[in-house]
């Protein structure tokens, strides 16, 4: 998640730096930048542009200033809105589809403050259907639908989630189990059903869940062992509450196509690796990568985990988790848009 965090005072622009040096610490932040006044100019450009905000103003402005920009919860950012003493986090905009709710709840945490959240499931302590595609990476097909299904949910009616009987969909069946938030849903297996999508049932109303092709990119020493890297890969999921079933695909450079480690974890895991080309690594370009002058000197290329991720899962890609290291191995994931 990329994050925008605009202030108006000098006691806003206090916190903001606050909040931001939390954040640059938190491998699922991709960026945190802090923007001081001119409020109407660094709204309009962080709405398209990050995929949060968290403005540090009075209500008012906030909801002026981006009102023109509003169009679905689908491409919305999430909005947070937070007062100058720091006391309320407030989720004002796309807090499911956009994670306002998560954030607001992670940012109140961090600064020791009270998290104000509105919308229906969760004060009712529901899980609402968009909730559960944010948080397993699913895309939503026909979103209109979200309203009919959460309705039913809010009212305790059983939901019909279908899905291929020939596809591991342990991460679904874990996250349901560990879910606090209450849902009714029985769980129903087709051939029909395309092996990466959920099918969500009520009466007349369906939404079809797909999987974003979620990559986990790697990079490690020369000879590191199997038990390192999946070390790694764990602890980076585990951040990410997420089980392993729901990886598509691992992904390095390809200076690493015989590393043993990598190569028993593909196997170990039934998850296939790709090796991506030292050509296609050098002609790419991102701002949110982290560059490496170490392996640019060394390979000719300034990262491997990172853009290895983001190539393997696609044009238009977006990282979830920026490259952290663990014990000699390097870990990034990336999902599909």
């Amino acid at each position: 998640m990329k994050v925008a965090i605009i202030s108006v005072s000098d006691k806003g622009k206090k916190l903001a730096l606050t909040i931001k040096e939390q954040l640059d610490s938190d491998s699922t932040i991709i960026k945190a930048d802090t923007f001081h006044k001119n409020v109407k100019k660094h709204l309009r450009i962080s709405f398209y542009e990050y995929d949060a905000i968290i403005a540090i103003m009075a209500s008012g402005i906030l909801i002026r200033s981006i009102a023109p920009y509003i169009e679905s919860k689908t491409v919305d950012p999430a909005v947070l809105n937070i007062d100058d003493n720091g006391n309320f986090v407030i989720s004002t905009l796309s807090g499911h589809l956009g994670g306002a709710n998560k954030l607001t709840n992670k940012i109140a945490e961090l600064i020791d403050a009270t998290p104000v959240i509105t919308t229906s499931s969760d004060i009712n302590n529901k899980l609402g259907i968009d909730v559960l595609a944010n948080d397993l990476f699913l895309s939503i097909d026909n979103p209109k639908e979200i309203l009919f299904i959460n309705k039913a949910i809010l009212d305790g009616e059983e939901i019909s989630l279908t899905i291929n009987p020939n596809k591991d969909f342990n991460y679904l069946f874990k996250y349901l189990s560990d879910n606090t938030l209450e849902i009714n849903v029985s769980i129903n297996y087709s051939s029909k059903v395309n092996m990466d999508e959920i099918h969500a049932v009520f009466d007349d109303h369906e939404i079809i869940l797909k999987e974003k092709k979620l990559v986990v990119g790697i990079g490690c020493r020369r000879g590191k062992e199997c038990e390192k890297i999946y070390d790694g890969f764990n602890q980076s999921l585990m951040q990410l509450n997420i089980d392993k079933s729901r990886v598509n695909q691992l992904s390095s450079a390809e200076i690493k196509k015989d590393e043993k480690g990598i190569l028993e974890l593909s196997d170990n895991l039934n998850i296939p690796v790709s090796f991506v080309d030292l050509d296609k690594l050098r002609l790419f370009e991102s701002n949110d990568i982290q560059k490496s002058d170490f392996v640019k000197s060394k390979f000719g290329i300034y990262g491997v985990c990172e853009p290895s991720a983001l190539i393997t899962a696609g044009f238009d890609s977006k990282l979830i988790y920026k490259k952290t290291s663990y014990d000699g191995v390097t870990i990034a994931i990336a999902i599909s848009c």
